[in-house]
């Protein structure tokens, strides 16, 4: 797509169009077929962006409540934040707006801010993305609060603001960068600009590796229904802690966190399996904060380097999964498939940590026809391999 599309998709027959197709089937199998149909009463570039955009919109609804209003291109889609992720962040830094968004491709997070009230500063150096942007605005209803400005980060600073949010491109020839010192623009000259705007903000992918990243802010995880989404290292006023791991529910707006006030370890008690085997959230995981779910729910770790706990007695909690045990013993594959067939086993599934198996190939030949489904956990127990024989997941009440 270019502007000349972009401009066209906006015009009344543009969106006539887009309205169209929105009801039409457009599956792999479909899209030659209407793309014929189309360029009978469209030039060809057109009703390829209109199909394009509509492909788009569909996939953007798992991010976005609004994608069907909205526009998009492939790569900025895929690097935006997912909306309840953005609405958590914004929801932080629009006190001390005007905010500078940059990087901000089609505006997704800027919109966020925009919703949280905040005065915003769009910045790319992506004309049509800074187009989108505007267009998103615009159909949300929040362009008096947004403003555009093209600039390459690279060659310039950013604008005067109250605060920074920044999204760095973290993908070249459709690879992942994952030194911060790849994006662009690099992790140390986004740090530079505390110099004139402390409250700073920088979204990093949630593979970062730690060791690449100043000691004087807080880094935060966040998950979204279980999967982590992004770290975000908060600098200046905007820090509050050393670590940070944040839930979010999409479907309930619920959120927890837990945090930990200085980068110092929490020691914690290892212990073989007992009655219940918990699962952190990935979130607490990749922030460093097992050992202090363990103290907060009277818990265990099964292994010093593993990151699962055991109780003896339940203690539900957000911030974890949890399953009954049944059984455990050192890893055979021979007397696991003996238990799971006096446990009259019915559907198998298989669970890892520090094993090396195939999860998927052994639940295959594990499973049974028993009514019973279970869960098997290979993880290590004072660094030996074990097995750990669970119930289904405890739910929450």
């Amino acid at each position: 797509m270019d502007l000349d599309a972009l401009a066209w998709l906006q015009s009344p027959s543009g969106r006539a169009l887009l309205a169209d197709l929105a009801g039409r089937p457009l599956g792999e199998h479909d899209l030659l077929g209407e793309l014929t149909r189309l360029r009978r009463s469209y030039p060809a570039d057109q009703a390829s962006a209109a199909v394009d955009l509509t492909l788009l919109r569909r996939r953007a609804a798992a991010k976005f409540p609004a994608a069907g209003r909205m526009f998009f291109t492939r790569d900025a889609l895929e690097q935006a934040s997912a909306a309840p992720v953005a609405a958590h962040r914004a929801a932080r830094m629009a006190p001390y707006g005007p905010v500078a968004d940059l990087c901000c491709g089609v505006g997704g997070d800027a919109l966020a801010l925009a919703e949280a009230d905040a005065q915003v500063i769009a910045v790319d150096r992506d004309e049509l993305r800074l187009a989108m942007a505007a267009a998103n605005a615009e159909a949300l209803g929040l362009s008096d609060r947004l403003i555009t400005l093209r600039r390459d980060l690279l060659a310039e600073g950013p604008p005067a603001a109250g605060a920074i949010f920044c999204d760095p491109g973290r993908r070249a020839g459709g690879r992942r960068r994952f030194h911060v010192e790849e994006y662009e623009p690099p992790l140390s000259r986004i740090l530079a600009w505390r110099a004139h705007t402390p409250a700073l903000a920088v979204k990093l992918a949630p593979g970062v590796d730690v060791a690449e990243l100043p000691a004087d802010a807080e880094l935060e995880f966040v998950s979204l229904d279980g999967e982590l989404k992004e770290a975000v290292l908060w600098c200046g006023p905007l820090a509050q802690v050393a670590r940070r791991a944040t839930l979010l529910i999409s479907s309930t707006g619920q959120r927890w966190s837990m945090e930990r006030s200085t980068l110092s370890p929490v020691s914690c008690p290892l212990s073989p399996p007992l009655a219940f085997l918990y699962e952190p959230d990935p979130a607490v995981i990749r922030a460093g904060l097992v050992a202090d779910l363990a103290a907060q729910i009277g818990a265990a770790q099964i292994d010093a380097q593993i990151a699962y706990l055991t109780s003896a007695a339940l203690i539900a909690t957000p911030l974890a999964r949890a399953w009954p045990v049944i059984s455990w013993q050192p890893f055979g594959l021979k007397r696991l498939r003996a238990l799971l067939r006096e446990l009259d086993a019915g559907p198998v599934t298989v669970k890892k940590r520090g094993s090396p198996m195939d999860t998927d190939a052994l639940a295959r030949q594990l499973s049974g026809d028993g009514p019973r489904p279970l869960v098997v956990t290979l993880t290590q127990h004072q660094s030996r391999p074990i097995m750990i024989i669970c119930g289904p997941p405890v739910v929450a009440a």
